[in-house]
């Protein structure tokens, strides 16, 4: 893997541009990643980085190859944490008291009763119904106001 500097907010620019020349010269890049929270940088799955500079340079927007020196080089360990995104109901715990932001109970209070990070899913129960009932509802559609320790 190496890194790539861009001007900050144009990583997706240079990545195109990158893409469309390495594609015209057949040159081997194997991959380009375009971390969200890594403002700045591109990563580059390439054998050949001087290869790699013949491509980079001329590009608009593009600052250079940061080149890796051996113990610096980047391990796909230093990398793991931008290929997998983090879960939507990762701050939310059991007992914390919420408000739902969509769907038919938009507005309402409600307690977690229960989360399914696989699905994403977080099921409540509202507070001012008559009746005590679980909903399921996704987890973009949820704010967390008061976490369970602050009571």
């Amino acid at each position: 893997m190496i890194a790539v500097k861009t001007s900050i907010g144009h990583e997706r620019t240079v990545a195109d541009a990158m893409f469309a020349r390495a594609k015209a010269r057949d040159i081997g890049i194997f991959s380009i990643l375009v971390p969200v929270n890594l403002r700045g940088y591109l990563l580059v799955e390439s054998m050949n980085p001087d290869r790699l500079e013949e491509i980079v340079r001329g590009i608009r927007r593009a600052r250079g190859v940061v080149k890796p020196e051996g113990e610096k080089a980047i391990r796909f360990e230093d990398i793991e944490l931008y290929l997998a995104p983090k879960p939507v109901v990762s701050g939310i715990m059991e007992g914390d008291i919420v408000e739902l932001m969509a769907g038919p109970f938009k507005g309402e209070k409600a307690r977690v009763m229960k989360i399914d990070e696989t699905k994403e899913e977080v099921t409540v129960e509202l507070f001012e119904a008559m009746v005590r009932i679980p909903v399921t509802v996704p987890g973009t559609s949820v704010r967390v106001l008061q976490k369970e320790e602050e009571k």
